[in-house]
């Protein structure tokens, strides 16, 4: 890989938003594979965080988004109230064009290099079969088949996670969990939202999709036919009556194109690193829209991995997935007490956590 550029370096070492521990970059010339591991933390434990599969445009662009979400990795199994740090990794390229049984076992291997500082599981562009293959070379692989040892797909857990925060946040500003007749409108319904699509069409919720394969959105309107689909995001986040707004694809969805033409008065999904900047939350909350922190309530995920290095029962996985509904309120009224954006009370309580860890 190319050397890395001062930005990157400073958010590695220098910025507030950095502080990582350790980032391995990985290349195994016969099979293709180019990765990059972040470690952020391993306060709590070793760090744990899934391998997200996307050709970015640059070693740069990948590092820094490695970097990013290995820190929200941190916040996010510090709320979950689980033993481990976060972490994350990226392998660069189209997986539609290059994935292979080679580079996925070259890549185990690098993760198996660690020793167990990282525990990897699928994300965007890896799957539950993938993992089995990885597995092979790693024994810190989790996301893997039931066949093979594991949980099976996390994507499940992951959306009645975000369904809870919906439910929170429904509680918190109009006083009734209840999603019935609410308009959710969901961006990406893929490996997470298809699922959520189901909690909310079995809570009687009204709910209206984008997503850029339109075979994800023939799928979803051919299983739940009163579901309406709008062409793009754009047309999502401008459409009128929308009570909840759900980003469930790739993250920055948040920024200031999109804020300032919001109809939606709550922000609730699966997308990581929802905000584009830290700024984002500030105008969110001066248009007075409630903001759900994704790391918080897309955990579901990571409390099934995380279950499954200690023998999989998928009922205690939901139990605590449940817990995110308390999770959420208990953020809200934080950021109520202090006069901050729940997001900030979100990190004080994760920051708090941590801290307390080091200390022991």
């Amino acid at each position: 890989m190319t050397d890395l550029t001062d930005g990157v370096l400073h958010t590695l070492f220098r910025s507030e938003q950095g502080g990582h521990e350790q980032v391995m970059l990985c290349q195994d010339r016969a099979s293709g594979l180019k990765a990059v591991i972040a470690i952020h933390s391993t306060a709590l434990g070793p760090a744990l965080g899934g391998t997200r599969f996307y050709p970015y445009a640059s070693e740069d662009e990948a590092v820094a988004d490695a970097l990013n979400l290995a820190r929200g990795m941190s916040y996010k199994n510090a709320l979950a109230g689980l033993d481990h740090g976060g972490g994350k990794a990226v392998i660069i390229g189209d997986p539609e064009q290059i994935k292979s049984e080679e580079l996925l076992l070259a890549y185990g291997r690098f993760v198996a290099s660690l020793g167990g500082r990282y525990v990897t599981a699928c994300d965007v562009g890896t799957y539950v079969e993938d993992m089995d293959v990885v597995a092979r070379t790693c024994e810190w692989t989790t996301g893997r088949s039931p066949e093979h040892g594991g949980a099976g797909d996390s994507s499940v857990l992951t959306a009645f996670g975000v369904f809870q925060g919906m439910r929170a946040s429904a509680q918190h500003l109009w006083g009734d969990p209840s999603l019935r007749d609410r308009t959710v409108g969901i961006a990406g319904v893929g490996k997470v939202g298809h699922h959520l699509v189901d909690h909310l069409m079995e809570e009687g919720a009204q709910v209206v999709i984008t997503d850029v394969r339109e075979e994800s959105v023939r799928r979803i309107i051919d299983r739940h036919p009163q579901v309406a689909a709008v062409a793009d995001t754009d047309a999502l986040i401008r459409t009128e009556g929308l009570d909840i707004y759900a980003p469930c694809a790739l993250g920055g969805a948040l920024n200031d194109d999109s804020v300032p033409v919001l109809t939606a008065s709550v922000v609730c999904g699966a997308a990581n690193n929802q905000l584009a900047h830290p700024g984002v939350e500030k105008d969110l909350a001066d248009r007075g829209i409630l903001y759900a922190p994704d790391y918080v309530v897309n955990a579901g995920g990571v409390i099934q991995v995380a279950d499954e290095l200690h023998g999989f029962d998928f009922e205690r996985c939901r139990a605590k997935a449940a817990k995110i509904f308390d999770t959420t309120l208990s953020i809200f009224a934080r950021a109520k007490e202090d006069g901050i954006p729940p997001a900030a009370a979100a990190d004080r309580i994760a920051e708090h956590r941590m801290a307390e860890a080091r200390r022991r």
